[in-house]
């Protein structure tokens, strides 16, 4: 079985498509695991309700209710230490099922090598064309950190090869239980949000694991969700400090690692369509 972590503040219409499809997830077997920062928008009655209604139909499903918002590593933490899986997916809640069998073939190159430790798909926006959101993460020598593949065409074939990553960003990830319990799970320094995900993969490969990203699966994202418009939360603040952490921590590895330069990292801001306005998304069996 495979532990499904989710974190959810608010944003009940987005959480509701991500839980509702990810229920035809096909090949692998598979707990939900929904960790809730302190929801004021009728989630939580959601969450009891979807948690009574498919607990008869023989799909696992725990809450984790806090009553303020505890943090992304916190609340991911909380997850962890009830997930029974062997392997661990965490997903933002603007995750969108693309691959139904998306589970099973992340698990497959998971153990492909016993050095990998974590596995990305690839990241695609949730309205036509499907352009690349996010096909793993680069940071140059001076710490810029951008997305791979950022608004490139999804047969790109820049990013239709399987490779090894810098790091990965946590909106959708398959990692080995066995190696969150050898490096440590997400450091709590970096609460409320932010570079804990970056923390976390350059611990990995600070005990010699390997971040893959595997292009033949494909998740839908809708970019920024989870954290935006979140109350008590200065998220250019945020992105500021935890990366000066980010950098007093690791510094030295990513200068070594002579990543791209701080141009082709910068940020494309591209349009973005309201879930509101998107009826069906096409899958893959």
């Amino acid at each position: 079985m495979i532990s499904l972590v989710i974190l959810s503040l608010n944003k009940l219409y987005y959480t509701r498509r991500c839980l509702e499809s990810l229920l035809h997830t096909t090949g692998a077997s598979y707990e939900i695991i929904v960790v809730d920062n302190g929801s004021t928008d009728g989630s939580v009655e959601y969450l009891q309700q979807f948690r009574a209604v498919h607990a008869q139909q023989g799909v696992p499903v725990k809450l984790v209710l806090n009553e303020h918002n505890a943090g992304a590593s916190t609340g991911r933490n909380q997850g962890i230490a009830v997930a029974e899986g062997a392997e661990i997916a965490f997903l933002d809640n603007d995750i969108v099922l693309r691959d139904r069998r998306w589970l099973g073939m992340l698990r497959d190159t998971l153990y492909i090598d016993e050095r990998i430790a974590l596995v990305t798909p690839k990241l695609l926006f949730p309205f036509p064309p499907f352009a690349i959101e996010h096909a793993g993460i680069a940071i140059s020598p001076n710490g810029a950190v951008g997305y791979l593949g950022r608004g490139a065409d999804r047969e790109d074939p820049a990013f239709n090869t399987r490779r090894d990553l810098q790091g990965s960003a946590s909106a959708c990830i398959l990692v080995k239980r066995a190696v969150l319990d050898e490096v440590g799970a997400f450091d709590e320094v970096f609460n409320p949000v932010q570079f804990e995900d970056l923390d976390l993969c350059y611990r990995m490969k600070a005990h010699g694991y390997r971040l893959v990203y595997e292009p033949a699966v494909e998740m839908y994202h809708f970019e920024n969700v989870t954290t935006d418009n979140t109350p008590q939360i200065n998220f250019k603040y945020q992105t500021i400090k935890n990366g000066m952490e980010f950098k007093r921590r690791w510094r030295q590895v990513f200068v070594a690692e002579r990543g791209p330069e701080d141009a082709s990292l910068r940020w494309r801001e591209l349009p973005r369509c309201p879930i509101e306005a998107i009826d069906e998304l096409p899958t893959r069996k």
